[in-house]
């Protein structure tokens, strides 16, 4: 099956020559947004996952041929390529079947049976193997004695033969694949508990004395356990039925020999223990742990994307508060663009210099001072106490001055890490590092994609086990959802920081570098032409980036839409077909142009207009509303004005919640108090769910009941599914 046909197979909702369309996309150097965006004709409107999906399974693919290739080669090398071996290499549909094919041809490092051949053995064990009724083996291996070689009696002359069987048996992929079907089927994994006196192993007490088969371990508890391993707190076995195992490794190579089939099946017991076995546990360990890190990774994606999506509280003027103890809380006021008008810092927590009602003071002079609209509060150490005292705050200001003010608790995972990072310190050079971290807190309200994307997304606290992950594939898996988020909201050109920047189809950190530079030396940016004057920024990378890029205040209205530049010509044609203007988009006065479209026949449309329909659409949507933010049509954040104690909490009481985070065995909800409630996936819904992804992402606004409430550990358990007294 060649590549094509493979990935038809795979991505059968995909028309072929679509298929066809996408790999030449590909190959010729476009980005995923950039296909997904422009070229929605040629792909049949794929979105960037399926694309980054695809594109996933063509470099596998296509290095699993370049694989087939090697192994081929260096088969025939060695004068030992036959049909069957080359039968097996083209009917192999994994890395791991062409390894196992791979196996007896691979230049092996020194062995048993290597120093048994190196000794002369292997006419001795071909003979052994064969099995020949007649043969009387330890005669025969009389005449195999090298006193040089350390063979000097016919019993180690027979162990070298046997040595050699052994390693036949174990680079048979036969053999191999048998065992590896039949310990994913049927294998166990069994886990103790290790140096339970360190205080650390009751974190891993569920598995004291624990057993799963592996066709049914989730992947949570695999990382859980490799963790555990990791750390020294657990001892993990892999249990089979050995006597099967065994019978199935030897079968295929006994036959009715007298001695020399009694030697074969020793042989292959010892094969079994002391190559395959060991070999295939680490094989299936591995692959367990690629599958559950494959699934950590997609659960991460699907977490992080909305969490970076969410909506931008735009034109307010944000107080962000990191709070703490000893050293006090930090304040910074940000104005509605980002810029930091104020810093201080205060001390309302418990602490050596607590001083609650100096705070009060200090806050209120800078809520009236710079007309405050929202404080945001880290929900960091001593969030809890700084949550109080704002609620207080908020309610004496009420009293006092009759002003309505909010607050919102904003998660300040990876805050600390910005604050400390080169890029926080070039920004604010003359800020310590936690009063960068209020600033970052403050700025994630306004809009969480500029700032968060400062971040480490491994830092931003929205998956699990995320460090455990091989580096390599997380990264470029989540720099893919960063690059997909920014594309679809679009960069200001002439106010994104090169942290923005540099996740813009087609550019990369040195482009930004050089854009931001243009910007400080030639003044903002009037049209998107003007970019082809930015060092290293070519036609090709313009023609990937320019869609992407927004101008305001620009000279031409087209620069503040998605419409690309390549299609300029064709949009003003299609205005020009129903007697519109530019003017008339400034205007907003052409909220008729898609009935008009609809009326005179799209296809029709599009043919005169010279675009594909696919394109005319986005086109329309983009005329409609200029300088459009995809992310205004989400549910805003909930503020609030008041806080709520863990202990005001009873069975039964309805909530509204945000999630924060979903993980295989269901969701953590912000329910307004210091701890986020976790609902079990069993309690999201009466219905079967495979993951609790399935109902919930990160952001998404849900209502709740407490179901349990457990003061001692700070933990609530929290229900989807109506109580049934509520029922009616």
């Amino acid at each position: 099956m060649t590549i094509l046909e493979q990935l038809k197979l795979e991505f059968s909702s995909i028309r072929e020559d679509r298929l066809e369309n996408i790999i030449q996309l590909i190959d010729e150097g476009n980005t995923i947004p950039f296909i997904a965006r422009y070229r929605k004709e040629m792909t049949g409107s794929c979105d960037d996952q399926l694309l980054r999906e695809f594109n996933d399974r063509l470099v596998y693919l296509r290095n699993l041929q370049k694989r087939k290739e090697e192994v081929a080669k260096s088969i025939i090398e060695q004068e030992k390529m036959t049909e069957e071996i080359q039968l097996a290499l083209d009917n192999a549909s994994t890395l791991t079947e062409v390894e196992d094919i791979y196996r007896p041809y691979k230049p092996k490092k020194k062995t048993r049976a290597s120093v048994a051949i190196a000794a002369g053995l292997q006419p001795l064990a071909d003979m052994i193997l064969a099995q020949d009724k007649d043969t009387k083996p330890y005669q025969l291996a009389a005449e195999y004695i090298n006193l040089e070689a350390g063979v000097d009696t016919s019993e180690k002359a027979i162990q070298g033969a046997k040595d050699i069987i052994a390693e036949i048996i174990a680079d048979d992929s036969n053999v191999r694949k048998k065992l590896r079907n039949v310990f994913f089927k049927n294998g166990e994994l069994s886990i103790k508990l290790i140096n339970e006196e360190d205080e650390k192993a009751k974190i891993y007490e569920t598995y004291k004395d624990y057993a799963e088969n592996i066709a049914e371990i989730k992947s949570h508890r695999i990382l859980a356990i490799n963790r555990g391993e990791k750390e020294g707190y657990l001892k993990v076995k892999l249990n089979v039925n050995d006597d099967l195992a065994k019978r199935i490794t030897a079968i295929p190579f006994l036959k009715d020999g007298g001695e020399c089939t009694a030697l074969v099946e020793e042989a292959a017991i010892d094969s079994y223990s002391r190559l395959i076995f060991p070999s295939i546990e680490r094989e299936l360990r591995t692959a367990l742990t690629d599958i559950a890190s494959e699934q950590a990774i997609k659960m991460f994606e699907s977490n992080l994307r909305p969490l970076l999506l969410q909506p931008p509280i735009k034109d307010k003027i944000v107080l962000g508060l990191d709070p703490a103890y000893r050293t006090g809380c930090k304040i910074a006021v940000v104005d509605g663009t980002g810029k930091v008008l104020d810093k201080t810092v205060i001390y309302p927590t418990p602490g050596p210099k607590q001083d609650e009602a100096k705070a009060k003071v200090i806050l209120k002079d800078l809520i009236l001072k710079y007309a405050v609209d929202i404080i945001a509060i880290g929900n960091g150490t001593a969030s809890k106490e700084s949550e109080i005292f704002i609620a207080e705050l908020i309610q004496e200001l009420k009293e006092e001055k009759g002003i309505e003010l909010a607050y919102i608790v904003v998660s300040e995972a990876g805050a600390s890490v910005y604050s400390a990072s080169k890029l926080a310190a070039e920004e604010f050079p003359d800020y310590d590092v936690a009063e960068r971290s209020a600033v970052s807190i403050a700025r994630r309200l306004q809009d969480p994609l500029a700032e968060l994307i400062k971040i480490d997304p491994k830092s931003i606290g929205v998956g699990q086990y995320q460090h455990d992950m091989d580096k390599k594939r997380l990264d470029n898996v989540l720099e893919g959802v960063l690059e997909d988020c920014v594309n679809s909201v679009g960069v200001d050109l002439n106010t994104a920081s090169v942290s923005l920047l540099k996740f813009v189809a087609g550019l990369n950190e040195g482009i930004a570098k050089n854009i931001v530079t243009y910007r400080e030396q030639n003044g903002k940016f009037n049209s998107r032409d003007q970019i082809k004057n930015v060092k290293k920024l070519g036609d090709k990378v313009f023609t990937q980036c320019a869609g992407f890029l927004r101008i305001p205040d620009g000279e031409n209205l087209l620069d503040n839409t998605a419409v690309h530049p390549e299609s300029y010509s064709s949009a003003l044609k299609l205005l020009h077909l129903f007697n519109y203007t530019p003017v008339d988009i400034a205007n907003k006065n052409i909220q008729d142009l898609p009935n008009k479209v609809k009326q005179y026949g799209e296809a029709k449309a599009a043919k005169d207009a010279g675009l594909d329909v696919p394109t005319m659409q986005d086109i329309i949507q983009e005329l409609l509303k200029p300088g459009r933010d995809i992310r205004e049509n989400l549910p805003r954040p909930i503020l609030r004005k008041d806080i709520m104690d863990i202990k005001d909490l009873v069975a039964g009481m309805e909530l509204s919640g945000v999630v924060r985070n979903v993980i295989d065995f269901g969701a953590f909800i912000d329910i307004g108090v210091h701890d986020d409630g976790l609902v079990h996936i069993s309690e999201i819904t009466d219905k079967y769910i495979e993951h609790p992804k399935d109902i919930l992402t990160v952001g998404q606004q849900v209502t709740v009941w407490v179901k349990e409430v457990d003061l001692k550990r700070n933990r609530i358990a929290l229900t989807m599914k109506k109580p049934l007294e509520k029922a009616n």
